[in-house]
């Protein structure tokens, strides 16, 4: 079946119904990303009383500053545990709800619910639960003898701003976990099942397999999720401490351009990070059209 063609009696209607889109791209993406290129290569004072063109010294600076580079291996550890976690954690729970006959509406719903939740809101949660004064999880682990204090603990802080941010991204795989184990048609199940294979065997062999292009879309967006979107998560539970220890690139951007006001240091963090995500969506571009062509 043919998909009809969308006809207009004007010419200029489509423009005019594009053009609210598109000055909000503009507004609020190409003009500020332009702005943050632009003030990458100067150097202004933080009144904005004298600027200066630098080149590529900002650049250059980053590069031999050791505390960005320690962000930036916070943020590779960061990303990599958020988004295995929240990818493992919503498949095996995608997998038990396309098990489910019974209720599975309502268990989907419940499990959709977190992503409604404002990632500040989050921290804040977690926060609560993992506060060492009056959080209930420190005292359970208290009583298994571990001292739990993301406060002054490195390890305890990264654990805590990983579970807050995971918590939240579960939802969303989620959905498209589910949405793909639908799709996959019962008969490959069935006829696995016929020839002898179990669960596990049927899953690793049919189903996973098919889930890839799903799976490495998540994998992406998780990924440009802890970049950008869990700079309420960080900024609501440690501050980027204890010492730096979960200080990633978008919450120092944050610290050195509007409480150090460094602007030039901080557009070209800005740029960097934008050039990353520009590097991992073409990647996802890639593949989906590599996906399509075959």
């Amino acid at each position: 079946m043919q998909s009809r063609r969308a006809t207009f009696r004007s010419r200029w209607l489509p423009y005019v119904l594009l053009a609210p889109q598109l000055l909000v791209t503009f507004v609020f993406f190409l003009w500020p990303a332009g702005q943050a290129v632009r003030q990458s290569f100067l150097r202004e004072d933080p009144f904005g009383l004298s600027t200066r063109f630098v080149g590529l010294d900002n650049y250059t600076r980053l590069l031999q500053d050791p505390g960005y580079l320690n962000s930036f291996q916070v943020t590779l550890v960061f990303s990599v545990s958020v988004a295995a976690l929240s990818i493992g954690l919503a498949l095996l729970l995608a997998v038990s709800a396309d098990r489910v006959i019974r209720g599975h509406r309502s268990y989907t719903t419940l499990l959709v619910w977190p992503y409604a939740v404002a990632p500040a809101v989050a921290g804040v949660l977690w926060w609560f639960m993992f506060n060492p004064t009056i959080g209930i999880l420190p005292y359970l682990l208290d009583g298994l003898g571990y001292d739990w204090n993301d406060r002054l603990k490195a390890g305890d802080a990264m654990i805590l701003v990983v579970l807050a941010s995971a918590w939240k991204q579960v939802s969303y795989n989620f959905l498209f976990f589910l949405a793909g184990l639908q799709a996959i048609p019962q008969s490959l199940r069935e006829a696995a099942a016929i020839d002898g294979a179990g669960p596990v065997k049927r899953f690793v062999t049919i189903v996973f397999p098919l889930l890839s292009p799903t799976t490495f879309f998540l994998l992406v967006v998780n990924v440009t999720y802890t970049m950008f979107e869990t700079f309420a998560v960080i900024d609501a539970t440690t501050g980027g401490g204890p010492a730096q220890a979960t200080n990633i690139l978008v919450y120092k951007v944050y610290q050195d351009g509007f409480i150090g006001l460094n602007l030039g240091s901080s557009a070209a963090q800005s740029v960097v990070l934008m050039g990353i995500v520009m590097a991992l969506t073409f990647i996802q571009f890639r593949f989906i059209e590599r996906r399509v062509q075959y």
